[in-house]
C-alpha cells in the first residue's frame, strides 16, 4: 500500500502590485482622517494637524521600511506574527499575531460603524430618518452589521475578489479626497488672505502635537496589511516593499494636503461666534472636516458623503482581509486551534479565520467603540515596536541566511529612531483614552494565558526554529560554564581534551552541544535521520570527561548552525564557547568560515576557535601576538591555561611598524592576575617589521602553538579587506587558536561602525 503523502495548504497567488498597494491605501485612507482632522486642529491648531500628519507619516515610512525589509525576505502570510516568530520565538509571535488580530478587527468594526453613520446621515438630509427618533441608534447598528456582514462575503469570495473590489473603493476615495485637497490650494492661491488661517501655527504648543499625533496614527495603520499577502502575492520580494513604500507616501501626502484644504475652506467665522477660523472648526471636533468642506465648494455634502463611504468601505474591506490571515497564521501554525487554518475547497479562503473574524467585528460593531479604537491604535503602536525591534534582531542575526529584496537604509538608525518615537506616542494616548490602557494591557493578559496553556505544548516547529532533540542537563551551579560543539568524532577527542585544560583552570563545568544541520528542502520532522554522526561526537567526547569534570549534553536540529550555537549559548548562559575550525572559508564576506565567522560577531560570551590543535598533547612553547585590547588579554589568558605546566614558555609577540609605542612588558604586567601558568614562563617579544602577518608567520615556524585574538576592526572594513588575524588563522601552518572576549554592547557598536 503506498504511503500517504503529506497534504499542504496553501493560498493562490493573484495580487498584482496595483491590488496590494491600493489594499494598504484603502486600509490607511479610513474614517480616521476624517474623523482626526478636526479632533487635531481642536487640541494642536492648524499648524498642528500638518505636523501632525506630516511627522506620522514619516514615523510611518521607518516602520514601513522595517515591514518591507522583513517582508521581502519572509514573504509568508502572518505579517508581525511571522517576523516576531524568526526574531523573538513562539511567545512573542503569538501575542503579536493576537494583538494584530484584535486590532484589525475592531477597526474593522469602527470603519463599519463609520459607513453606516455617514450613509445615513446624508439620506437624513431628505428627510428619510430623523436623528432624533428613539430608533435611529438602532438603524445605525444594523446598516453597520449588514455592511460588515457584505464585506466578510467579499473576502470569502477570495483574495482575488478582494483585491479587486478593495481597488475600485479605494481608488474612488483617493480621488475623491485629491480634488479636495486640489480645490482647497487653488482656493488658497486665488485667495492668499485665508492663508491667515494659520496664525497662530502651534497654539498648544509641542506637547499637545504628541497627542494628536499618538491619536491619529491608526490613520496611518494599513501598510502592514500588506504584509499579510504574503502568500498571495505575485512576486512578493519585489512587490511587497514597493506597495509599503508607494502607500505610505501617497498617504501622506494625500492627508497633508487635505488638512491644509480643511483650513483654507473657511473663508470667515459664522456671526456670533468669537474666535479664530481654526477655532471654528476644531469645536465641531470629529464633525469639524465635514463643516469645514461643506464651506469650500458646492455640493460638497454629497461629494463628502461619497469620499467617506469609499474611504469606510475600502478600510472595512482591508481590515478583514488582515485580521483574517492573522487568525489564519496562528491556525496554521497551531497556536490556535488547527482549524483556523481550514481552507475553502473552491475558493482557498481560510473559512473558518474569516468567521471568528466576522463575529469579532460584528458584535463589537454593536458597541460603543471609540475606546477599544483606542486600544487597536495602541496595539498597533505595540505591534510597530515589535516589528522594528525584529529587523534589527533578524538582521543581527540571520543576514547571510535570508534573501532580501529590500534592503533598510541607514541600518539600524530608522527602526531605532521609530521604536523610541513609537513609545513616546503609545504612552501620551493616555492623555487621549485612558480606557485604552486597560482594555490593550487584559487583550495581551488573555493571549498569554491562552499561550501558556494552550499554544505553547501544541505549536508546530517552523523551518526559522531552533528544537532540541535530546537534552541531559547536570544540576545548575554558578560555576564557570564552559559551552562546546562538537561537529564530528574527529575532533571530539581534541576539542574534550582542551576543554579540559580550561575546566582545571576555571574550576568549570562543560556543556557538550552538537547541532543538527538540517537541509532546506528536508521536513524538520525528518531532523532525526540527520543524528547519527553528531551523538558519535557527543559520546567520545562524554568517555573522555565522564570522569574528569560534571557535563550535560545537548542535541538540537535547525537550518543554521550558527545560529543554533549562539541560541544554545545564550540560553544556557555559557561563560566560554569552545568549537573546531576546519581552516577553509567557503565565501568571501566571511573571513574565517560560513559558520565560525557569524558566531565570532554575536555569541555574548567569550570564545576559542580551535585549529589542527589534536596532533600535540602539550604545547611546551607558545607565541601569542599582542597589539593590545581585549581580545589580546584574553588570548595570553588562554595560553597561560593551555600551555604546558611546569615547563611551558608563553612569548607575548609585538610587531612594531612606524611610530608603535605598545609596551608589552607593562601590558602583561597589567594582566598577570588573569595568567594560569604554573611554573612556566611569559616573555615579551618585540620586533620591527612592514609587514606584520608576514612577521608572525616566520616567527610561529619555531613554535607549538599559536594563539592570536580576533580583529579589532569594523564588519564593513573587514568586508572590502581581510583583517591581519583571520588572516594568519588560515595561512599558518601550526596549531592555532582564535579568541574573541565578549563585549556587550559597545563591543557590538565598534565591530560594526
Amino acid at each position: 500500500m503506498a504511503s500517504k503523502t503529506p497534504v499542504t495548504t496553501e493560498l493562490s497567488r493573484d495580487l498584482s502590485l496595483f491590488h496590494i498597494t491600493m489594499m494598504g491605501l484603502g486600509m490607511m485612507i479610513g474614517a480616521g482622517v476624517f474623523l482626526g482632522i478636526g479632533t487635531c486642529i481642536h487640541h494642536s491648531g492648524p499648524g498642528g494637524v500638518i505636523l501632525t500628519f506630516a511627522l506620522n507619516g514619516l514615523l510611518a515610512i521607518f516602520t514601513a521600511m522595517s515591514y518591507a525589509e522583513l517582508s521581502s525576505a519572509i514573504p509568508k502570510a502572518g505579517g508581525a506574527y511571522n517576523f516576531a516568530r524568526v526574531g523573538f520565538g513562539r511567545g512573542p509571535s503569538f501575542i503579536a499575531g493576537w494583538m494584530e488580530w484584535f486590532a484589525s478587527s475592531v477597526a474593522g468594526s469602527l470603519y463599519a460603524i463609520t459607513l453606516s453613520d455617514y450613509t445615513l446621515r446624508y439620506f437624513e438630509g431628505f428627510g428619510f430618518l430623523s436623528p432624533e427618533s428613539d430608533y435611529h441608534h438602532l438603524v445605525v447598528k444594523g446598516v453597520a452589521v449588514l455592511a460588515a456582514a457584505v464585506f466578510l462575503y467579499v473576502n470569502y469570495r477570495g483574495a482575488s475578489e478582494t483585491g479587486k473590489i478593495g481597488a475600485f473603493f479605494t481608488l474612488g476615495q483617493t480621488l475623491f479626497l485629491i480634488f479636495i485637497a486640489a480645490v482647497g490650494i487653488i482656493v488658497a492661491f486665488k485667495e492668499p488672505s485665508r492663508l491667515q488661517n494659520f496664525k497662530p501655527f502651534l497654539p498648544g504648543g509641542w506637547s499637545r502635537l504628541l497627542v494628536t499625533m499618538g491619536f491619529t496614527y491608526v490613520a496611518f495603520e494599513g501598510f502592514e496589511v500588506i504584509a499579510q499577502a504574503g502568500d498571495e502575492t505575485i512576486d512578493p520580494k519585489r512587490n511587497i516593499p514597493k506597495a509599503m513604500i508607494y502607500s505610505v507616501f501617497i498617504v501622506t501626502l494625500t492627508y497633508v494636503a487635505v488638512a491644509f484644504a480643511t483650513i483654507v475652506a473657511v473663508k470667515t467665522v459664522p456671526e456670533g461666534f468669537d474666535g479664530h477660523v481654526w477655532q471654528w472648526i476644531g469645536s465641531y471636533k470629529q464633525r469639524g472636516f465635514g463643516e469645514a468642506v461643506g464651506k469650500l465648494m458646492p455640493a460638497a455634502n454629497l461629494l463628502l458623503t461619497l469620499a467617506v463611504i469609499f474611504a469606510a468601505t475600502s478600510a472595512l474591506n482591508a481590515t478583514i482581509y488582515s485580521a483574517t490571515r492573522a487568525s489564519y497564521a496562528l491556525g496554521r501554525d497551531r497556536m490556535l486551534p488547527a482549524f483556523f487554518a481550514t481552507l475553502a475547497k473552491r475558493r482557498k479562503t481560510p473559512w473558518v479565520a474569516l468567521l471568528f473574524t466576522g463575529i469579532i467585528v460584528i458584535t463589537v460593531a454593536l458597541l460603543k467603540t471609540e475606546d477599544v479604537a483606542s486600544s487597536a491604535s495602541i496595539m498597533f503602536l505595540f505591534l510597530f515596536f515589535l516589528v522594528n525591534a525584529c529587523v534589527i534582531k533578524i538582521r543581527m542575526n540571520m543576514g547571510d541566511e535570508l534573501s532580501y529584496g529590500f534592503i533598510t537604509p541607514f541600518f539600524p538608525l530608522f527602526p531605532i529612531v521609530a521604536i523610541i518615537c513609537q513609545a513616546i506616542l503609545a504612552v501620551w494616548l493616555v492623555h487621549m483614552s485612558w480606557v485604552a490602557w486597560v482594555v490593550a494591557p487584559l487583550w495581551i493578559l488573555v493571549g498569554a494565558a491562552i499561550y501558556y496553556f494552550y499554544s505553547r505544548s501544541r505549536a508546530l516547529a517552523t523551518a526559522d526554529e531552533i528544537l532540541v532533540l535530546e537534552e541531559e542537563s547536570a544540576p545548575e551551579s554558578d560555576q564557570y560554564n564552559i559551552m562546546v560543539a562538537v561537529a564530528n568524532p574527529q575532533n571530539a577527542i581534541e576539542l574534550a581534551r582542551n576543554a579540559y585544560r580550561f575546566c582545571e583552570a576555571k574550576n568549570a563545568r562543560v556543556e557538550l552541544l552538537h547541532m543538527v544541520p538540517v537541509p532546506d528542502q528536508v521536513p524538520l520532522s525528518d531532523a532525526e535521520e540527520f543524528m547519527a554522526e553528531g551523538k558519535e561526537a557527543i559520546v567520545e567526547a562524554m568517555l573522555y570527561l565522564a570522569p574528569l569534570f560534571p557535563f550535560s549534553t545537548t542535541l538540537r536540529y535547525c537550518r543554521s548552525v550558527a545560529r543554533g550555537i549562539i541560541s544554545a549559548v545564550r540560553e544556557k548562559k555559557a561563560n566560554m564557547l569552545v568549537l573546531g575550525w576546519h581552516g577553509r572559508h567557503r565565501t568571501r564576506l566571511f573571513d574565517v568560515g560560513s559558520t565560525v565567522d557569524p558566531v565570532i560577531e554575536r555569541s555574548p560570551c567569550d570564545v576559542a576557535i580551535f585549529k589542527d590543535c589534536g596532533g600535540n598533547p602539550t604545547f611546551g612553547r607558545v607565541l601569542v601576538p599582542l597589539a593590545g585590547g581585549a581580545n589580546a588579554a584574553l588570548a595570553l589568558e588562554v595560553a597561560s591555561m593551555l600551555a604546558t605546566p611546569q615547563t611551558g614558555h608563553v612569548v607575548a609577540f609585538n610587531v612594531q611598524r612606524g611610530r608603535n609605542n605598545f609596551d608589552v612588558d607593562q601590558f602583561i604586567e597589567q594582566h598577570q592576575r588573569r595568567l594560569h601558568i604554573a611554573g612556566s614562563q611569559v616573555t615579551a617579544k618585540t620586533v620591527s617589521a612592514t609587514n606584520v602577518v608576514d612577521a608572525i608567520l616566520r616567527e610561529s615556524e619555531s613554535y607549538d602553538l599559536v594563539i592570536i585574538g580576533c580583529t579589532r576592526e569594523p564588519l564593513l572594513f573587514q568586508v572590502a579587506s581581510s583583517a591581519v588575524p583571520e588572516t594568519i588563522a588560515r595561512l599558518c601552518s601550526k596549531p592555532l587558536v582564535m579568541v574573541r572576549a565578549s563585549g556587550g554592547i559597545r563591543s557590538w557598536l565598534h565591530r560594526w561602525i
